[in-house]
């Protein structure tokens, strides 16, 4: 296995950053339908810009008046979803009550429907599509460890902001994190960026000593600082003007940021809006349960996990576990092990990880994985015993 020494950069984004606010949008519209008809099908769609919110998407729903019931709702819950964030005018970067809010609704597909309901109510595929799931052991969590540092800053300049603790922070920032690694091993940070809405007229000289008193030195421990680890706090100068006002936002446009900071392949497919009929959200989150299970149960310290399907159709057409050398049985026995173990239909995905819930909103920000809350079933590691007991 190489020992090489070389550096890897992973990105993430705020609550705040306009791609977030469409993709806590998308999925605040989703949570609505499924709470209540958990079997709702939901496309949903945000575009944001300067003052303006447009929402679209392509729903079906049992009862048809739910449909209507949740179009006359969705300008107050783009308008919460705001106001949630710390948006609280054009100053800050939208104003959450006077910014234009446009819905346009349409009904799924009748072809689409029927292609995905099969016979003795099993669900086909909503698409085709490939989807990848990965697992580590660089942290805790089991996630790559630049994108697991880089959500934890972005986390961390919310918790200021909101608690009061740093008050002249606004909603929009992105961290970016670049690790140095002597072949799979952490060897240490090699410099971190931090881009982050303040107010107007503040010393950039005095934001980067909060900064790092408050931020970077609670979470970047200096014993993992390499000899040349640089920080740079808003490079391009005073990050003043952010937000929907300095950029637009659409759903899906952060899919590395939603998942493992480019540490593995993606798919491609975007997560947020999207039913867990879609599996391009709910295989992904599969993947991840996989990948988690079997670093769990010891049988490689990394661990990528590839699923891809056919429209329509409920079974997988491929199944692939690669280990990376790191592996303590070949790959191909795994790939027996994870088919006699976990349901991979679409219906079995959602069922084992209960998935018609409205839980969604809450993956909108700071990844979609390697996270704690009690919502999150594809971040459990319950069939790592099961898996252990294989007689490989």
């Amino acid at each position: 296995m190489s020992t090489r020494r070389y550096l890897f950069t992973s990105e993430s984004v705020s609550e705040g950053h306009p791609d977030k606010i469409a993709d806590q949008i998308s999925d605040a519209v989703l949570d609505a339908f499924l709470a209540e008809e958990p079997e709702a099908k939901v496309a949903c769609e945000t575009f944001v810009a300067d003052n303006l919110v447009v929402i679209a998407g392509e729903f079906k729903t049992a009862r048809m008046e739910l449909f209507s019931e949740i179009e006359k709702r969705v300008e107050e819950i783009a308008r919460q979803v705001l106001r949630d964030i710390g948006y609280r005018d054009a100053e800050t970067g939208i104003d959450p009550n006077t910014c234009e809010v446009m819905v346009r609704f349409n009904h799924q597909s009748i072809q689409i429907h029927k292609g995905i309901t099969l016979a003795g109510g099993d669900i086909g595929a909503g698409d085709q599509g490939l989807m990848f799931g990965y697992a580590c052991d660089e942290t805790p969590d089991l996630m790559p460890y630049p994108i697991w540092l880089a959500h934890r800053l972005v986390k961390r300049l919310a918790e200021l902001r909101k608690s009061g603790a740093l008050p002249w922070l606004r909603p929009d920032a992105k961290s970016q994190v670049t690790v140095a690694y002597e072949g799979q091993r952490v060897a240490g940070v090699e410099n971190v960026v931090i881009s982050t809405q303040i107010e107007r007229d503040l010393d950039p000289a005095w934001v980067t000593r909060e900064i790092t008193r408050e931020v970077i030195d609670p979470l970047v421990p200096l014993e993992l600082r390499t000899a040349s680890f640089k920080l740079w706090v808003n490079p391009a100068g005073p990050f003043e003007i952010g937000g929907p006002n300095g950029d637009t936002g659409l759903t899906g446009r952060k899919i590395i940021v939603d998942t493992y900071g480019g540490s593995c392949p993606h798919g491609g497919g975007a997560f947020s809006g999207k039913d867990p009929t879609k599996v391009d959200r709910s295989a992904a989150y599969m993947a991840r349960y996989i990948a988690k299970n079997l670093i769990a149960a010891g049988y490689a310290r990394r661990c990528l996990v590839q699923l891809a399907y056919a429209i329509g159709v409920a079974e997988p057409v491929s199944l692939l576990i690669e280990t990376y050398g790191t592996g303590t049985v070949p790959d191909e026995k795994l790939e027996a092990m994870v088919r006699a173990t976990f349901k991979l239909t679409p219906r079995g995905i959602i069922d084992s990880l209960d998935l018609r819930r409205p839980i969604y909103r809450q993956t909108a920000a700071y990844g979609h994985f390697g996270r704690s809350e009690p919502d999150f079933t594809w971040e459990r590691v319950d069939q790592a015993e099961k898996l252990a007991q294989f007689n490989v």
